[in-house]
């Protein structure tokens, strides 16, 4: 009789190691399947046509930025209108336009685009340049005066590739 319990515990532990092994596996599968799907798998065919139909929506929209041609211009190196005239801003200017047509009309308008941004740019203050919001004011602020120089919404942003304030 101690020989039938010693090989039914054998088999009952035995069997629990199988029922775990089972289990260690199929969580490992499972695992391993939800990796692939989240992780390698390409995007569903419905997240596509999604894509495809938000496009579609509205051709007459403005182009979103970066989708323009963009012009460099000179830097521009000013002094502030602070009290004391110490103070001095150095920028550096990218102008991103909608057209090649846009592109040939900035260029060829280039003496008063520096004119203007001169005189904008040195009748601000330090005050008016330290905040991150005047610096986004300040951006806006150029795309307006160059719009109206352009004749039309030509330009859709400015972007500031160097600035020092001394």
């Amino acid at each position: 009789m101690a020989e039938e319990n010693g090989q039914e515990a054998k088999k009952k532990g035995s069997m629990l190691k199988w029922i775990i092994l089972v289990l260690l596996l199929a969580v490992l599968g499972g695992g391993g399947f939800f990796a692939y799907q989240k992780f390698f798998a390409g995007a569903p065919e419905d997240a596509a046509e999604v894509s495809k139909t938000e496009e579609a929506v509205d051709p007459n929209a403005a182009p979103l930025p970066g989708d323009g041609f963009t012009v460099t211009l000179p830097t521009f190196v000013v002094n502030l209108a602070d009290p004391l005239g110490r103070r001095y801003l150095k920028l550096g200017i990218d102008v991103e336009v909608i057209s090649e047509e846009a592109v040939a009309e900035l260029n060829k308008k280039e003496p008063m685009v520096k004119d203007t941004l001169i005189l904008l740019l040195s009748s601000k203050t330090f005050q008016d340049l330290s905040s991150m919001e005047n610096k986004i004011l300040l951006k806006k602020e150029i795309v307006d005066r160059l719009n109206q120089i352009m004749g039309g919404a030509k330009v859709s942003q400015v972007y500031f590739t160097d600035m020092v304030i001394q």
